[in-house]
């Protein structure tokens, strides 16, 4: 029985170091090629480093302001990351602890809403923002992050089943307001599902291209993924370039994706512990 327990154990390490190696080599890959010229990149798969980086980065810079791009992006990123998030768990938690007419029958178009896909509205989208005189600026991608039919149904899922009704009805008795339980109790109780629809709308928005490229016309005003994209040699793509940019880009998802997972596991172990 023991020997049996072993050997199950050593094929579940074995399991999980392959399958480390098979998500690790993907950014092994693009960290190698950013090191190499293009037609080493063209010509060959590469398996070692190279002495190219600093020439790829004199390019990028060369053809792109790249560092405004990042600053830009992590503007928009973070304010529509903390937009999508709070909104998401206000209606989340609304439609979990509150009783109001039509309460199920506008549950069931939020989650309709989900089927649709988003690029189908982005004719209408670009046409109202012109109207409100909002293109070239940054107000049609934060207001993207207003409604999130995914982020609503996981905030309401988590609400029902981790946020008691007693706790509300407690402050209620003790004097708080609505608002008041809602930032003082709510949040603090909805913080694992909250890490995660940020790490969701952090990538999502990180990498968002289509909805920068058609609003933004301001080169100045890109995001990464856009400028990244438009980085060219004489005659076609400087690959070595771009590869120099996504790694530069995938850097702050990584950081942000470590930082949000051990909130979301510090969260369900104390759960785990109270219950």
């Amino acid at each position: 029985m023991v020997a049996k327990t072993k050997i199950s154990s050593w094929f579940l390490y074995i399991l999980l170091v392959v399958v480390a190696l098979v998500c690790l080599v993907p950014f092994y890959s693009m960290i190698i090629t950013s090191t190499h010229s293009n037609s080493e990149i063209a010509r060959e798969l590469l398996l070692l480093p190279g002495d190219q980086l600093a020439d790829n980065y004199n390019r990028l810079v060369a053809s792109v302001n790249i560092w405004r791009g990042f600053a830009n992006t992590v503007f928009i990123t973070v304010t529509s990351t903390i937009i999508n998030v709070y909104f998401a768990a206000l209606a989340g938690y609304g439609f979990s602890k509150y009783n109001f007419r039509f309460k199920n029958a506008l549950f069931l178009f939020v989650l309709g809403t989900m089927m649709i896909p988003g690029q189908l509205g982005i004719i209408g989208f670009y046409k109202l923002m012109d109207t409100l005189h909002m293109l070239n600026t940054y107000w049609p991608l934060l207001l993207q992050s207003l409604y999130n039919a995914f982020g609503i149904f996981l905030m309401r899922q988590f609400a029902d089943n981790s946020v008691p009704t007693e706790i509300i009805e407690s402050a209620r008795v003790d004097g708080y307001g609505e608002l008041q339980i809602f930032h003082r109790i709510i949040l603090s109780l909805m913080g694992p599902a909250l890490a995660t629809l940020a790490i969701f709308s952090f990538i999502g928005k990180w990498n968002d291209f289509l909805t920068p490229m058609i609003v933004l016309f301001d080169g100045d005003l890109q995001t990464l993924p856009v400028m990244i994209a438009s980085v060219k040699s004489q005659f076609s793509s400087d690959f070595g370039a771009q590869y120099v940019g996504i790694v530069i880009s995938v850097v702050p998802l990584l950081i942000f994706f470590s930082i949000m997972s051990k909130k979301i596991i510090s969260g369900v172990a104390a759960g785990a512990v109270k219950g």
